[in-house]
């Protein structure tokens, strides 16, 4: 396995990222902290599989998958590469940055981090460029390697980037939904923007949460709050049963799932997808992944289907 770049930051991560919003937030994933102890499992495999790069946030459970992910990661006699975010809460400005980065930073038991991104844009607490320029001193300050965005639009993208380049600074990253459910970037030019700037696309919910693994049906649903998300509808479940049936042929002519299948078809040049792992199954499944190539034909069918 060979580490991708991270558009002009500097920053290499393995082409799959291994996402932690379930490590915290045990009421959305429906499991109570006791049972937490599949995570342990989920970060050794997935490190010992070469994915060794994790993406949290400090509103992942009120900080709980910052705090998880520093406890097991400290454990390891090797490090891992994190990336988290700043969350633009209630009474927050660009100002407020620096304070939320060394939170984050002592949950995580770090001196520094590899990338730091602002999770979602809004303007009316924080402008773009002020939002930057912190990031930018964030860089400067030796806390953070390289620094990104999450869920802008191109048009939001395109000022972060230039904003950032006026401190000479690359933009690491975007981080937006994208997988066969969601196709969304190929048509609000999100996409588009990150191939023209190199700028990576992080692609979070390739799986749409679970959707894509082939253990559900309209009959069998999740019990967790996932069921009241629109692509748990039985409605939505009963339209992808024929994308699923694709991919888990698939996955049976290569020994392997309908979920190592849709994480192939979103690894792509310039788009690193982000999986939840909670358990060492997941984590192995992730690793999989990784050898799986399809042909343009498959991807094609796929791309179709969906």
């Amino acid at each position: 396995m060979t580490d991708v770049a991270l558009g002009r930051s500097g920053l290499r991560v393995p082409p799959l990222l291994v996402g932690c919003w379930a490590w915290g937030d045990a009421k959305y994933w429906g499991y109570e902290r006791a049972q937490a102890g599949g995570l342990v499992d989920a970060l050794e495999v997935a490190c010992d599989g070469g994915l060794d790069a994790f993406d949290t946030a400090e509103v992942y459970g009120d900080g709980a998958s910052e705090k998880i992910l520093g406890f097991l990661s400290a454990r390891r006699a090797t490090p891992v590469r994190v990336a988290t975010k700043f969350g633009l809460l209630p009474g927050r400005t660009a100002r407020t940055l620096p304070l939320a980065l060394r939170a984050s930073l002592k949950r995580l038991g770090r001196a520094r981090i590899e990338l730091y991104q602002v999770h979602w844009p809004d303007q009316r607490m924080a402008s773009i460029p002020s939002l930057m320029d912190a990031l930018a001193d964030a860089v400067a300050d030796g806390l953070v390697q390289a620094v990104g965005v999450s869920n802008f639009s191109a048009d939001e993208l395109r000022r972060a980037h230039d904003a950032l380049a006026r401190r000479g600074i690359a933009l690491a990253s975007n981080q937006v939904r994208y997988g066969l459910l969601d196709r969304s970037p190929e048509r609000d030019g999100v996409l588009a923007a990150c191939r023209e700037l190199d700028v990576a696309l992080l692609a979070y919910s390739p799986l749409a949460q679970g959707a894509l693994s082939g253990r559900y049906d309209s009959a069998t649903r999740p019990a967790d709050r996932r069921a009241t998300e629109p692509w748990f509808s039985p409605t939505a479940l009963d339209a992808a049963r024929p994308l699923v049936a694709a991919l888990q042929r698939l996955g049976e002519a290569r020994g392997v799932g309908a979920s190592e299948i849709a994480l192939a078809w979103a690894m792509r040049p310039g788009v690193v997808p982000i999986v939840g792992c909670r358990e060492g199954a997941h984590a192995a499944a992730a690793v999989r992944a990784l050898s799986v190539t399809l042909s343009d034909d498959e991807r094609d069918q796929l791309s179709r289907l969906a």
